[in-house]
This record gives C-alpha cells, sequence and structure tokens, in this order.
C-alpha cells in the first residue's frame, strides 16, 4: 500500500468525520459527535502514516525530502494541523460543536489535493531553492499559522450563526456556545496563528538570504504574506488597543482568512520566486 492510496482512504475518512458532526448537530446526538471524533482520530493517523510513507517513498526514488515542497503536499500538511487543533479544541472545551464547522474545512482541503486533476501527487525532486534545512521549520510555522487562522474563520461564521442564539429563537444552532466563549476562543486562535506566522515570516527571510542573498525581495508571496501579518495584526490591535469584541472581529477574522487563502493559493500562479503551485 503506498502514501497515495492511504491518503486517499484519509479524504473520506474526513469527509464522513465532516458528515457525522453535521449529523450530530442537527439530530442533537452527542454518540454521533463521539463517532466523528474517533473517525477524525483515526484520519489524523492516517495522514501522519500517508505522509511517513511519502517521505520514505523519497528515498526510495533517490531524491529523499520532507513531504513539504509541492501544493500537493503542502493541502495534505494543512489538512493534518487543522484537524489536530480543532480535535485538540474539541476535547478541550468538551464539546465537538467547532468541529462541525472547523471539520468541511481540512476535509476540503485535503479532498481538493486528493481530486483536483489541476494537482500532481508525484513524488518530485526538490528544486534548487527548497534544498535547506530551514524547508521543515518554515514550512511547519507558516502552516501552523494558516491552522490557527483557519479555526479562527470557523469560529466566526460560528458567532454569526449564534445569533439565533441571542434573539432567543431554538433551531438547529440552538446549542452553539454564547457568543462571549466563542468570540474568546476566536481570539486565541488568532493569537496562536499570529504568533507561527510570525515565526514563519522571520525563518523565511533567514532561508531567503541563504538562498538568494537577501532577506526580503517583495516577492508577490513575500508581500501577501506580509499583508496578512497586517491584516491579523490590526485585529489584535483592535481588540486589546481599541477594544473591539464580538461582530467586528469576527469579520476582520473572515477578512484575514481571506487574505490567507490568497497568499497561499493565489500568489503561487504570479510570477516570482515562490511560484511553485506548477
Amino acid at each position: 500500500m503506498n502514501s497515495s492510496l492511504i491518503l486517499g482512504i484519509v479524504t473520506f475518512t474526513y469527509g464522513i468525520a465532516s458528515v457525522l458532526y453535521a449529523s450530530a448537530l442537527i439530530f442533537n446526538k452527542n454518540s454521533i459527535g463521539m463517532a466523528g471524533r474517533f473517525l477524525t482520530i483515526g484520519a489524523i493517523a492516517g495522514n501522519i502514516i500517508g505522509m511517513t510513507l511519502r517521505w520514505i517513498e523519497s528515498y526510495d526514488h533517490g531524491i529523499g525530502h520532507a513531504p513539504l515542497s509541492n501544493l500537493y503536499e503542502s493541502l495534505v500538511f494543512f489538512a493534518l494541523v487543522t484537524a489536530i487543533i480543532y480535535l485538540i479544541l474539541e476535547i478541550k472545551i468538551k464539546d465537538f460543536i467547532v468541529s462541525v464547522f472547523a471539520s468541511p474545512i481540512a476535509f476540503l482541503t485535503i479532498a481538493y489535493a486528493s481530486l483536483s486533476p489541476n494537482i500532481s501527487d508525484r513524488i518530485q525532486p526538490l528544486i534548487p531553492a527548497l534544498k535547506s534545512n530551514w524547508l521543515i521549520a518554515h514550512v511547519f510555522t507558516c502552516f501552523l499559522g494558516y491552522a490557527g487562522f483557519a479555526i479562527a474563520f470557523a469560529l466566526s461564521l460560528m458567532y454569526f450563526c449564534s445569533n439565533e442564539n441571542d434573539s432567543g429563537k431554538k433551531g438547529l444552532f440552538s446549542r452553539l456556545p454564547s457568543q462571549s466563549i466563542i468570540d474568546e476562543l476566536t481570539h486565541q486562535m488568532i493569537m496562536f496563528g499570529f504568533l507561527f506566522l510570525s515565526i514563519g515570516i522571520i525563518t523565511g527571510a533567514v532561508w531567503a538570504n541563504s538562498a538568494w542573498g537577501t532577506y526580503w525581495s517583495w516577492d508577490p508571496k513575500e508581500t501577501w504574506s506580509l499583508i496578512t501579518w497586517f491584516v491579523y495584526a490590526i485585529l489584535l490591535h483592535a481588540r486589546l488597543v481599541r477594544g473591539w469584541y464580538g461582530k467586528r472581529i469576527a469579520i476582520i477574522s473572515i477578512i484575514g482568512f481571506c487574505a490567507v487563502i490568497f497568499t497561499y493559493f493565489g500568489v503561487n500562479y504570479l510570477p516570482g520566486l515562490h511560484s511553485y503551485a506548477s
């Protein structure tokens, strides 16, 4: 069994887990949510095994490197860290409700990697610029940051859905936590993401200096990473200094994640030093 087959199975496991979480919300059954949790744990384990096997296969091909070097591998890794974070959060708050909104992100990410005809899962040799010990540190920290922002985005969507509770209505979202709890969890996830994005930008600058002789070249990827950083810096400033909470923070969180998506996908197709998508 090769890594592609394992990761293909993992894709459908994430999908089934997402369906179970949604079903648990619809039918208000904790037992279904628990089944979603166990499937998520299995998907995470399979994700780790698949990436480890892919790493081993790269050495079998004589081009051994960490499976973090192209769009397919980065999507698979993004799904993994996103799932780990929302599972930890689910266990921490002792409620599956966060996973209802966050699990589709992990599923759609790895499904896009596995099923899109425009993305190749073939193991390829590293281009010269990626042959560095900084590869793992830079990619790992950046994607931890992205995953934190992805969970914050899911929580922001949950915040707006929770308006049903505030107006005293009963319905599908009646069991959502209070808006104050969702707001605080969003803030925590954004601080987590901001920390690791900052470390990722710093390690990327050091790596760029060793690879290209300059810490910063205003490459599209670098520029949009900085824009994304500033969006979340403004959010944290608005909350900590200006006292913003609730709806305004949720809106900026959603805007910030849109910037993350463009930084991740959009700039890969622009000419520049980071155009690795093809």
